[in-house]
């Protein structure tokens, strides 16, 4: 939580900390990140930060908080725009191209969303985790409430399971097309924008097949 000192700041002056911070976590993790670096490239004494958070992991964890509330803005279009009279399986995959475009372009979210993900230490990855798939559910729970609402998915639909689900689906979309590895059954990078849509049809069909609509619905 940040300090009062923190929000007596200017905007500009918490903003260069925050890039600064994301920059440096985002690069090297949490365990190898350096407060150094980031007061250097921010600008500030290394005291400072201590002014301004408790410590090492709670500048940790507002930074991969910010950086969630960052991505939730940039994906409120499709998570708060669905009014359930176009197909949920179209809309979904309309999201997850969205999803992909953005971390494409942010290498600043992309990597914060990998120290979050592949934090080795249990007590730091959850205290990271906790606020960050807040952030998620909080989107991603009424957007799936207006579809069984609204018949397009069944009315008897465990969305907590799916839920579940997609909070593994999503950080696995938004980091894999950019790390190196063996290439992926269902490429979606460096392949024909309707083949990374087919793909990604492919990949949700599944991911839905228990929590369509019924036939009465």
């Amino acid at each position: 939580m940040p300090t009062p000192t923190w929000t007596r700041l200017s905007p500009a002056r918490r903003e260069r900390v925050l890039v600064a911070a994301m920059d440096e976590f985002g690069t090297h993790g949490y365990s190898t990140g350096s407060l150094n670096v980031i007061a250097r490239e921010a600008g500030v004494a290394k005291g400072s930060l201590f002014q301004y958070f408790s410590g090492k992991l709670d500048l940790f964890t507002y930074v991969a908080e910010q950086t969630s509330l960052r991505i939730y803005a940039h994906m409120r279009p499709w998570l708060d725009d669905y009014d359930g009279t176009t197909d949920f399986t179209a809309h979904l995959v309309d999201a997850l191209e969205a999803w992909l475009d953005y971390f494409a372009g942010q290498p600043l979210e992309r990597g914060v969303t990998a120290a979050t993900n592949m934090e080795m230490n249990p007590a730091v990855r959850d205290a990271v985790r906790v606020p960050v798939n807040a952030i998620y559910l909080a989107g991603l729970r009424p957007l799936l409430e207006r579809a069984v609402a609204a018949g397009r998915l069944r009315k008897d639909a465990d969305l907590d399971a799916l839920l579940s689900l997609l909070l593994v689906l999503l950080p696995h979309l938004a980091l894999l097309p950019h790390m190196p590895g063996p290439d992926s059954p269902l490429p979606l990078t460096a392949v024909h924008p309707q083949v990374r849509r087919e793909n990604l049809e492919r990949l949700v069909a599944p991911l839905l097949a228990d929590f369509g609509a019924s036939d009465d619905a």
